[in-house]
């Protein structure tokens, strides 16, 4: 018996960007694979994330943000960085270990009025669901 593919989230805060990764990635993908995600310096779930998944019909109200060192990133098979930080901090990764990075913008560092706010979420929503779809399919692909 074959375990599960592991895939990892990492950004900064684990607030929104991975939050909205792990919450696609486990909305497309069901219990075909372990999702996760982590932060290097986690702050909590950004409520805006949380209404922006909602507005998709996708809830990550009960995902917590948790720090990368308490993961053991040697059992990932996916380890997916969604800021130059998170990039930047994670560690020499075993051979097994496919990564990718995303460099997307930070919805949660967008002041102004809060429909300026949620349509940066929004903008930053829509580019990860494309990336996780592309990435659900390579896995796919790849037989894992």
């Amino acid at each position: 018996m074959t375990s599960k593919v592991r895939l990892l989230f990492i950004c900064t805060g684990n607030s929104a960007r991975s939050q909205m990764a792990e919450g696609f990635a486990r909305y497309y993908a069901g219990d075909s694979i372990e999702v996760d995600s982590a932060g290097t310096q986690p702050v909590g779930v950004n409520p805006n994330a949380v209404w922006a998944m909602n507005e998709v019909g996708i809830d990550i109200s009960h995902q917590s943000s948790d720090l990368l060192d308490g993961k053991d990133l040697e059992t990932f098979n996916y380890i997916v960085t969604l800021c130059g930080d998170a990039r930047d901090s994670c560690p020499l990764l075993l051979s097994h270990v496919e990564s990718e990075h995303w460099p997307l913008g930070d919805p949660a560092r967008i002041a102004g009025e809060p429909s300026e706010v949620i349509g940066a979420f929004r903008v930053i929503r829509y580019q990860i669901e494309r990336r996780v779809r592309n990435l659900l399919r390579q896995i796919e692909a790849a037989g894992a």
